[in-house]
């Protein structure tokens, strides 16, 4: 009897612990991890939102860059930090990829992680080498067929939305490129303006200031219609290739168990920060969509993204870098 009631006084105190520490939270600065480079959307969208809630909640936000492995390394960090509220991090569209991609992932997407917030969605641009002999999709398409197997596309790491919508673009106009994938979007950026890379797709924030100088040509946008931050670029569809929408998105996650009053606080404040018309207009002029949902919301929409980039990932018979 006294060993039982030993147990149950230890099991009342950890269901107090959750609750105690969430109401002291937080007290110390909150580190989030970001699985690329610095430079890129992710990056941009961590540190954007990052910013006001280290203003909201009262303590820095201390943003660390842990890139490699397609964001696994960084997702892992996450995956295994003390479920405190002190660390949380940033992933995008390639979280969702991963999950099939790599079948021997050191954690699991959906278990091992406390959801909090979408905080955007970003259609994606192709951009060329100013010297590459085409000026549009119907053109590239040609040139491409042409010589099958000779022309390279970059993309900011095997299994990244950019990588992925190339692969449905390829698979819907019948032609061959060779993928050379990147550790994030600036070595790609680089190579693609020094013209080693003939094409290549991204967000629109970090390429159109390159756009504009001349430096590379925009060929395409992956949205339904055109969007603010590119007008003069064309969307696929009108270039005649049909139904053809993609992006990336990023949000913000934490280790499974995090008590749901920090959770529901950090989205709370990601709502509120991604609703002001500043915030709003700054992600705009980058070709992003501001959102902000519930932590049920994300984590409802990242199960979709697993199921939806499975299929593309298997059709085009996509592997994991060794």
């Amino acid at each position: 009897m006294r060993l039982l009631r030993e147990v149950a006084a230890l099991v009342a105190a950890l269901a107090l612990a959750g609750p105690a520490c969430a109401q002291g939270w937080p007290n110390k600065p909150i580190r989030m991890i970001v699985p690329y480079t610095p430079g890129g959307y992710t990056d941009f969208m961590a540190r954007a939102v990052g910013q006001k809630l280290s203003e909201a909640l009262g303590q820095p936000i201390v943003f660390e860059n842990k890139q490699g492995a397609n964001a696994i390394i960084g997702t892992d960090v996450v995956a295994k930090a003390a479920p405190d509220g002190y660390t949380i991090g940033t992933v995008i569209a390639a979280h969702a990829v991963n999950a099939t991609l790599n079948p021997k992932l050191p954690y699991d997407t959906l278990r091992d992680f406390s959801y909090v917030s979408l905080m955007s969605v970003a259609p994606l641009i192709m951009i060329a080498h100013p010297s590459l002999p085409a000026n549009s999709m119907q053109e590239l398409i040609a040139l491409a067929k042409a010589k099958p197997g000779e022309l390279n596309f970059a993309s900011s790491g095997v299994g990244a939305a950019a990588h992925l919508t190339m692969e449905m673009f390829k698979s819907r106009t019948g032609i061959n490129m060779q993928h050379v994938p990147y550790k994030g979007t600036a070595g790609a950026l680089q190579d693609t303006i020094g013209g080693r890379i003939n094409v290549m797709f991204d967000v629109v924030g970090p390429l159109m200031p390159q756009v504009r100088s001349g430096n590379v040509k925009a060929l395409a946008v992956t949205a339904k219609d055109r969007i603010p931050a590119a007008a003069d670029v064309p969307t696929m569809a009108e270039q005649g290739v049909a139904d053809f929408v993609s992006g990336t998105w990023a949000g913000i996650i934490a280790p499974a168990g995090t008590p749901k009053e920090i959770v529901d606080r950090i989205a709370a404040e990601t709502k509120k920060a991604l609703a002001d018309p500043a915030m709003r207009d700054k992600l705009a002029e980058q070709g992003i969509v501001a959102v902000g949902n519930t932590p049920d919301e994300f984590r409802a929409f990242v199960a979709e993204e697993v199921a939806r980039w499975a299929q593309v990932v298997k059709e085009a018979g996509i592997k994991a870098e060794q």
